[in-house]
């Protein structure tokens, strides 16, 4: 990226197509990510801090990681772990921690979410992975979130979440990054008057400058 490129903001399409335009051709689909960062945040305080689902108009554009705690449900396109899967998960902390850095969403049957908490509970709940409780229409918890993406802020002013893939249509993805830009600005303190500046990227490219 030229130095002009980074001064420069331009519109959603045009970062879209440029980075479609700029970026090596890889040997998986690469995903587009939004980068957002924040001004006047104190992440220190509870309104500083976001750790939300929000479900993309057009969809993803590639399957997550999604895991169900279950003894009971089958669930098509999703790992089921069990409780003893959950008790044997804890017995090695590398793979634990492993697993957590991969996996997108959890879910959990209400009966198994105090031997997760218990077990598995300190990996997870820093890393904002605790799993959401399944709880009446489960199929369509699970379906929401096959289309959705992670908006989180922690431990610095700063949001990067996954808002398409290659294979989709630049107009999709560009619904889903004002889709994102939409919520954050009813979710912030302060709205738009949060946002420093907005940036997209692709897996393995550096980042363009669109207009916040």
């Amino acid at each position: 990226m030229t130095e002009e490129n980074e001064k420069t903001d331009v519109t959603i399409l045009q970062a879209i197509k440029q980075l479609r335009g700029s970026s090596k051709k890889r040997n998986f689909s690469q995903t587009f990510d939004l980068i957002v960062n924040l001004k006047n945040i104190n992440v220190k305080k509870p309104e500083g801090k976001i750790n939300e689902i929000v479900e993309l108009p057009a969809g993803r554009g590639k399957k997550p990681n999604l895991v169900v705690f279950s003894d009971t449900m089958k669930v098509p396109d999703c790992r089921i772990m069990g409780a003893a899967d959950i008790e044997s998960a804890g017995k090695d902390k590398k793979a634990m921690k492993r697993f957590a850095k991969s996996v997108d969403f959890l879910l959990s049957e209400p009966r198994l979410m105090p031997l997760v908490g218990k077990v598995l509970g300190m990996t997870l709940a820093p890393r904002g992975k605790m799993p959401a409780v399944l709880v009446g229409d489960a199929a369509a918890m699970i379906s929401k979130l096959k289309n959705s993406t992670r908006v989180k802020v922690k431990d610095s002013p700063v949001i990067q979440c996954m808002v398409g893939s290659e294979s989709m249509k630049d107009e999709d993805i560009a619904e889903n990054i004002e889709t994102v830009m939409k919520f954050l600005a009813k979710r912030l303190p302060k709205g738009r008057n949060n946002i420093r500046n907005v940036r997209v990227k692709l897996t393995m490219s550096k980042p363009v400058k669109i207009e916040a």
